[in-house]
């Protein structure tokens, strides 16, 4: 899928699962954006965000030793206008959605490329001008 110039966005991957981390980045790619790099634990987001910030992080939830919160405190406590995008096979929305409230957003596992699409065009847009925080973007359709 060939997506608007301003529509391109620059992603650093973070999933101790290195197939699904693989598949992710391929995905990403699909839907026409920049992978700038696919890393498998939180220290090692940490470091990879510091040396090429990307515009957003597609960062596991719960990973190993560094899980994805703590690492997420961390990129952001040095560049708080950074975008988190948190992954999990888990329900834990609800109990990030307090701690981050301007930076992060959800999205379930298995990722659907419907939902990955939308919620890249959602945070394109926010960096585009648009007044809404992350949080607020509504990741899937409401019925």
């Amino acid at each position: 899928m060939k997506v608007p110039a301003w529509w391109h966005v620059r992603i650093l991957i973070a999933d101790d699962d290195i197939g699904l981390a693989t598949a992710l980045a391929a995905l990403v790619k699909t839907c026409g954006h920049e992978v700038v790099d696919v890393v498998y634990s939180g220290l090692a987001a940490i470091k990879s965000y510091q040396r090429n910030p990307p515009e957003v992080v597609l960062m596991d939830y719960n990973m190993a030793r560094l899980n994805g919160l703590t690492a997420s405190r961390n990129i952001l406590s040095s560049d708080p206008a950074g975008k988190i995008v948190f992954l999990s096979g888990g329900d834990y929305a609800e109990d990030l959605a307090p701690a981050f409230p301007d930076a992060v957003a959800f999205l379930q596992k298995p990722l659907k490329i419907e939902d990955l699409e939308r919620a890249l065009a959602k945070l394109s847009k926010s960096q585009q001008g648009e007044k809404a925080p992350v949080s607020t973007l509504p990741l899937t359709d409401e019925k």
